[in-house]
C-alpha cells in the first residue's frame, strides 16, 4: 500500500508542492487575507511574505498571551498529531528539508546522543508557553530561525522603514539562524531534534497515531543501517514510536531485509511472525 511512499523522488515532490501550497504570495507585504484563519500544518511563518496561511505555533503562542484556552489550536494539532505523527515534519516541513538539504554537503559530521532531544521540551514549556504567558509576547515566534530565514531577513531587506527599526532583539535572531544553518552542516537535523516546539508536540502523538513504522523482529538484523540513513538518527528498531520519528521512510527503504513497513490503523509497533507484508 505504501511502496510509492519509498521513492525519494516522490519525498522531494511532496515537499516542494507542500511548500509552494503554503507559500505563494508572491509580494513583498504580508499576506492577510481569509488564507490566514488557516494553518499550514508545518513550522512557516506567519510573517513570510509568501505565507498563505498561520502557523499553529505562533497562534497558539497569541492564545496563551491573551490568557485563553486554545482549543482552535490544539484541535488542529491533535487531529494531525493523531492521524498522522510527526510525517508533517518529514512531508511537509519545510525548515526541516532545507536542514536535511545542509547536511548533505561534504564535512565532518557530529552524531549527537538521542537523549539530547528532549530538550526540545523544554524549548516548548519555556519559549512557547511559560514567557509568552507571563509577558504576553510570543517567545519562541521572536526568537525562531524559521521565522528569520523566512521573514526577519526578507522584511529586512525589502522594507526600507523596518530596516530602519530593527535592533539588538534582530541580531540576536540572526545569530540563533547562523547557529541552526551551520550546526546543520554537521548534525542530522539539529533544529528539529533540539529545538523545535512544534515537533515536540507531533512528536506526543507518535505514541499513539494511526501512522506507524513496524518492525518485523524475525528480520531485523540489527546492522544499523537504518540509523546511518535517518535524518533524525534514530534506532528505528529500538523505538519505532521515538518522539523523534518523522516517517520520512528512508529507513523503510535501505532495510537490507525488509524488517521495517509503513502502516496504518492499529497496530503495535512490534511484529513477531516472520510475515511482514508492506
Amino acid at each position: 500500500m505504501f511502496n510509492w511512499l519509498y521513492n525519494k523522488y516522490v519525498r522531494f515532490s511532496i515537499l516542494v508542492s507542500a511548500f509552494f501550497a503554503g507559500n505563494n504570495h508572491f509580494s513583498t507585504s504580508i499576506y492577510q487575507g481569509a488564507g490566514k484563519r488557516f494553518f499550514f500544518p508545518g513550522l512557516n511563518c506567519y510573517s513570510c511574505p509568501l505565507a498563505r496561511f498561520s502557523c499553529p505555533l505562533g497562534t497558539f503562542q497569541n492564545f496563551i498571551g491573551i490568557k485563553t484556552f486554545p482549543f482552535y489550536v490544539l484541535g488542529f494539532l491533535g487531529l494531525v498529531g493523531i492521524t498522522l505523527g510527526r510525517f508533517v515534519c518529514g512531508w511537509i516541513c519545510p525548515f526541516g528539508f532545507f536542514q536535511e538539504l545542509l547536511y548533505k554537503l561534504r564535512t565532518f559530521k557530529i552524531r549527537v546522543p538521542e537523549k539530547y532531544s528532549y530538550s526540545k521540551y523544554l524549548v516548548l514549556f519555556v519559549f512557547a508557553m511559560f514567557l509568552p504567558f507571563l509577558t504576553a509576547e510570543p517567545w519562541f515566534c521572536n526568537l525562531c530561525p524559521a521565522g528569520g530565514i523566512e521573514a526577519g531577513i526578507p522584511i529586512v531587506v525589502f522594507n526600507s522603514f523596518i530596516r530602519s527599526l530593527i535592533g539588538g532583539f534582530f541580531y540576536i535572531k540572526i545569530a540563533i539562524v547562523g547557529i541552526f544553518v551551520s550546526s546543520s552542516v554537521l548534525i542530522k537535523r539539529p533544529f528539529c531534534r533540539f529545538g523545535c516546539p512544534l515537533g515536540a508536540i507531533y512528536g506526543i502523538f507518535n505514541k499513539f497515531t494511526f501512522f506507524r513504522i513496524r518492525v518485523n523482529e524475525n528480520k531485523c538484523i540489527k546492522c544499523y543501517d537504518c540509523q546511518d540513513v535517518c535524518p533524525m538518527d534514530i534506532e528505528i528498531f529500538k523505538v519505532p514510536d521515538s518522539v523523534d520519528c518523522i516517517r520520512c521512510g528512508l529507513c523503510i527503504k535501505e532495510c537490507p531485509t525488509g524488517a521495517l513497513s509503513f502502516k496504518y490503523g492499529l497496530y503495535s509497533n512490534l511484529e513477531n511472525s516472520s510475515n511482514n507484508v508492506k
